[in-house]
């Protein structure tokens, strides 16, 4: 069981709820809020994690990625501790959960409203191709540098203004402001994370942005991320003002310029690696002030 924890990269769960967090207190705001829709979002969010880190872990070890150059915490299948062919059964496995998830997630939120229900469902399905494609297959997208492209398309706009709808059955074109914030900020997450494997994804074939620019742009590319997601949210918040409460996110800003700080100035990978925690932790912080900061 705790090999197979460790698989599962809980940590990287705050990460993925917060783009469904930003979400429900979009609908909350409009008084659209519902307990069971919440319930069956965050499994479906977390089984959708789950195998994204999964199909990670077997397609970085197929590919190369993780190998006995990379300078990033040991995976499961790389060490040896799961087997390839016990994680493709694991990768199975959580394909049917989201599937199962995700089907009664719909049901819950459309009923027989079958065209909602199956553009939905669509969506679902290309966020289950997503999640195992990223790394695993012939051709895995995350080796082409188009990760940032789907984390900020899923993490942001698919899974902000996919939640509220869900919630609403209605959809406002300004929602793209903070959807883009809370993309941007994962998008954040992900460069820390390759940033760290900069020489081990050259080594392994894997061009991701930093790989492509080098490191120093990829600090410039970082700040960026964290600076106009911030603002995306600013703007958003003059355009529909009604409070001051709805500024109280600025207060987490400190956090990211210590992120921002850290990348800029640690080299090691070891020194770097926490400060993937500390910017989904700060992000998940982002949005907890952002959307209390809409109910009051």
């Amino acid at each position: 069981m705790k090999k197979w924890l460790s698989a599962f990269r809980l940590r990287t769960l705050p990460l993925a709820l917060s783009s469904i967090g930003m979400g429900s207190f979009l609908a909350a705001a409009v008084g659209q809020f519902r307990w069971s829709i919440f319930a069956l979002c965050a499994l479906t969010t977390i089984f959708l994690q789950i195998l994204s880190n999964l199909a990670n872990d077997y397609g970085d070890t197929v590919n190369g990625a993780d190998s006995e150059h990379r300078e990033g915490p040991q995976r499961a299948v790389q060490s040896g501790e799961i087997s390839l062919n016990a994680m493709k059964a694991a990768i199975a496995v959580f394909i049917v959960l989201c599937l199962i998830s995700g089907i009664l997630l719909l049901y819950v939120s459309f009923g027989l409203n079958m065209q909602a229900f199956l553009f939905f469902f669509g969506l679902g399905i290309l966020a289950i191709f997503a999640a195992i494609a990223y790394t695993a297959g012939r051709k895995p997208y995350g080796y082409m540098g188009l990760g940032d492209l789907s984390v900020l398309t899923f993490f942001g706009l698919v899974g902000v203004m996919g939640s509220y709808y869900l919630y609403t059955n209605s959809i406002s074109l300004d929602l793209i402001l903070p959807a883009i914030s809370c993309g941007l900020f994962s998008v954040a997450v992900l460069n820390v994370n390759n940033i760290r494997d900069i020489e081990s994804d050259k080594k392994a074939g894997k061009y991701s942005i930093p790989v492509r620019i080098g490191r120093e742009a990829a600090v410039r590319y970082h700040v960026a991320l964290i600076l106009f997601g911030v603002l995306a949210s600013v703007v958003y918040c003059f355009i529909n003002y009604h409070s001051i409460s709805q500024f109280y996110f600025v207060a987490v800003t400190p956090l990211f310029a210590i992120n921002i700080k850290a990348v800029k100035n640690k080299r090691s990978a070891k020194e770097l690696d926490p400060y993937l925690k500390q910017m989904a932790l700060s992000t998940l912080a982002f949005i907890l002030f952002f959307g209390f900061g809409q109910l009051l």
